[in-house]
């Protein structure tokens, strides 16, 4: 059982980056995520992995398949359509989640556009679901670089990003740091997609963003338990789904994505905080 679990990875070399890859990108999305549920913009995340694609799209039909020119121009996108929505959210009678709405939308049938006209199929399909077996120094190091700035931002926002979770009113009453700490964040969450777009696609990358962090809620109340939980979630479903894909001569990307979503059902049933199966429990009455 020992030698099924560990040969791949002690075999192969591109096995091992690809967990590599993964464990960076764990570490920091599923955190993001954490933070995204409990202010309930969960979707957010899926619309940011779209609006990506035209930057890298553009970095594509500049120098090919490189890894530095998609990277920049998916962030250069995501972060405009990031500011672009917010501004028009607070300048505007639209909420926040109907500006990014169209945004979206339009970069998504850009990055279509500009893909179909100069690229080919496969080269639509490499970008949309990526290729986290084939991951070289470049994407390790921009991986762990994406995770250590995350780490290090969520650290010094910590307190205003759960205040605002809380009780934004109140954190706007009392400091100035409610616009900014939004804007960072939104800055950590498309910084987190361009690196799971690196690794998984656009497509896939929210996967381990969010399916880790909904499960942790499962398991755990507040948020100095939902972000390790998430990170043990998402580093799970990374090992078994690199495993899985092996020996089933799988895609990788999907089958981590799946095994995400597999523990998520695990974790609505079985989960200690507000599971199905322990609500069929009968709960004990009050004693005097």
């Amino acid at each position: 059982m020992i030698d099924l679990l560990t040969a791949p990875f002690v075999e192969f070399a591109f096995m091992r980056r690809a967990l590599a890859g993964c464990v960076a990108l764990s570490a920091s999305a599923a955190p993001v995520g954490v933070f995204l549920t409990l202010r309930r913009m969960s979707l957010m995340s899926e619309a940011m992995s779209h609006a990506i694609l035209p930057g890298a799209a553009v970095g594509f039909l500049v120098a090919g398949l490189s890894l530095p020119a998609m990277t920049l121009g998916g962030l250069i996108a995501g972060l405009a359509v990031a500011l672009l929505s917010g501004f028009v959210a607070r300048s505007t009678v639209l909420r926040e989640d109907a500006s990014l709405g169209a945004f979206y939308l339009l970069a998504l049938a850009a990055g279509v556009l500009l893909i179909s006209a100069r690229g080919s199929s496969i080269d639509l399909l490499h970008i949309l679901f990526g290729t986290v077996l084939a991951l070289d120094d470049a994407a390790l190091m921009l991986l762990g670089g994406i995770a250590t700035v995350s780490l290090l931002g969520l650290a010094l926002a910590y307190r205003p990003l759960v205040l605002e979770c809380v009780d934004p009113l109140f954190l706007r009453s009392v400091s100035r740091a409610s616009a900014p700490v939004h804007y960072a964040f939104l800055g950590l969450v498309v910084l987190n997609l361009v690196g799971g777009f690196a690794a998984l696609g656009t497509l896939l990358a929210v996967g381990l963003m969010l399916l880790p962090a909904v499960s942790a809620r499962f398991w755990a109340v507040d948020v100095t338990g939902l972000i390790p939980v998430s990170i043990a979630l998402a580093l799970a479903s990374s090992a078994i789904g690199l495993l899985v894909s092996y020996y089933g001569d799988l895609p990788s990307g999907p089958a981590i994505v799946l095994t995400a979503g597999a523990l998520y059902l695990a974790s609505m049933l079985l989960g200690i905080r507000g599971g199905l199966v322990w609500r069929l429990v009968p709960a004990r009455h009050l004693e005097a």
